[in-house]
């Protein structure tokens, strides 16, 4: 019997890559987990209008449950999610796309202990492995643009840019990690071999945030 296993989804290319690996190993993903801030229809991870995150979902073919949480509540509304999630959707663990940031790591393995499930992180790796886990995603089929970058270390003509061949000679002329795992620059998957249809994004226009710029876009919707 596969496993069944719920994924956090940020809707970028990291969690993306799990979700191929966790297929390719024989898993079943029952749904993806994604939180949002109370009262606000947007991600916490890249600030993405949920209905581009149900989209997704409805792309691939995957349930998405959004978490409603606050900062201060943060970490007790997700393991309260996660132990609603064993029940409704009888998943055994839960997937990260964390590469290599211990923290990240070590605060993900807490909450999925206090679930009762299993913690697994796919993409595991060095730092030094960064740019080899970029080619493969570049070289996955799966196709993504950045929708975020930081104003500290990315100027807003990155926004917009495809995750292909030229974004990753490109990046390496930057002193940022290639994949972008400490928030440089985030992405939005839009279409792969896993999606039924593609995400049809329009009218992106530049917003600008704290620390961060993002592309907004006004027009999303599915296209066969």
């Amino acid at each position: 019997m596969k496993k069944r296993i719920a994924l956090s989804w940020s809707g970028g290319k990291d969690c993306c890559m799990v979700l191929d690996t966790l297929f390719q190993k024989g898993y079943e993903v029952a749904c993806l987990v994604t939180t949002v801030p109370k009262e606000l229809a947007r991600t916490f991870g890249h600030g993405e209008r949920t209905e581009m995150i149900r989209l997704q979902g409805e792309a691939l073919g995957i349930p998405v449950h959004f978490i409603e949480c606050s900062y201060d509540t943060y970490t007790d509304q997700f393991v309260t999610a996660l132990q609603t999630l064993k029940k409704l959707y009888k998943i055994t663990g839960i997937a990260y796309g964390d590469l290599y940031l211990d923290e990240h790591r070590a605060w993900g393995e807490k909450v999925a202990d206090a679930a009762s499930v299993e913690s697994l992180y796919p993409l595991w790796s060095q730092k030094e492995d960064a740019l080899k886990l970029l080619r493969n995603f570049v070289q996955s089929g799966y196709k993504a643009i950045i929708v975020r970058v930081r104003e500290d270390v990315l100027d807003e003509t990155w926004l917009g840019r495809s995750i292909d061949e030229s974004f990753l000679q490109d990046v390496q002329r930057t002193t940022i990690c290639p994949m972008g795992e400490s928030g440089e620059y985030h992405t939005f998957v839009y279409d792969g071999p896993l999606f039924s249809k593609k995400v049809q994004l329009e009218n992106g226009e530049v917003i600008h945030l704290e620390t961060t710029k993002k592309l907004e876009f006004i027009g999303y919707y599915l296209n066969d």
